[in-house]
């Protein structure tokens, strides 16, 4: 069964693609991406292996699509979250506990992503520093709007302490009750933000 948070023709326009990408999701959660192959693949997505190859390079190549969408997809979440009415505190917790949420939906999509993109090598790195980022930017761009609040570092630390905790709960078995972990996530960046500018930065007056 496709978890809500798989990502579909939205993230992938093209069909055969996009049933590849759903077939990944699908043979990498119940097989592990380690024992999945393209024949797996191809035969979950009624495709075949030239198909395939069309789209993708190698496997790899067709997980860490995967890993972009399904990121993507969640970020929209985050963003379409905001309440830029809100003090930014509010709008921290309300947001991560809708991102929170979308990934518990899609527990099976969410360990693997989680736990397999670690085990792709420096590719597998590069794609997993750039969608952090892409966080780390959405804290700036929100906390942000009227003083400098939250550094870029700092930004980043929270990030990978929110990342920490999911993991952590991931490998309790506790995925589908990820959005318990919104009162923590929020302190984090509220903890990180009362910490101040580091590294020479200025704060905007208030």
């Amino acid at each position: 069964m496709k978890s809500k948070n798989t990502p579909g023709a939205a993230d992938a326009p093209n069909e055969h693609r996009a049933r590849l990408l759903h077939a990944m999701a699908h043979v990498a959660a119940t097989q592990g991406f380690a024992a999945s192959s393209i024949a797996a693949v191809v035969a979950e997505a009624g495709v075949s292996k030239r198909t395939f190859y069309e789209h993708f390079a190698d496997k790899d190549a067709c997980f860490l699509e995967l890993y972009r969408a399904a990121s993507a997809s969640a970020l929209r979440t985050l963003r379409e979250s905001v309440q830029p009415e809100r003090p930014w505190q509010d709008q921290v917790e309300h947001a991560l506990g809708a991102y929170l949420a979308h990934l518990a939906a899609g527990p099976q999509l969410t360990r693997m992503l989680f736990v397999e993109i670690h085990h792709l090598g420096p590719a597998g790195a590069t794609v997993r520093r750039g969608v952090m980022q892409r966080l780390a930017d959405y804290m700036l761009e929100t906390i942000n709007t009227q003083d400098t609040v939250l550094t870029p570092t700092m930004a980043m630390a929270a990030v990978g302490g929110i990342h920490e905790l999911v993991l952590q709960a991931i490998e309790r078995g506790e995925t589908a009750q990820l959005e318990r972990l919104t009162a923590s996530a929020s302190a984090v960046v509220r903890l990180l933000a009362s910490a101040g500018p580091v590294g020479g930065a200025k704060k905007t007056a208030r």
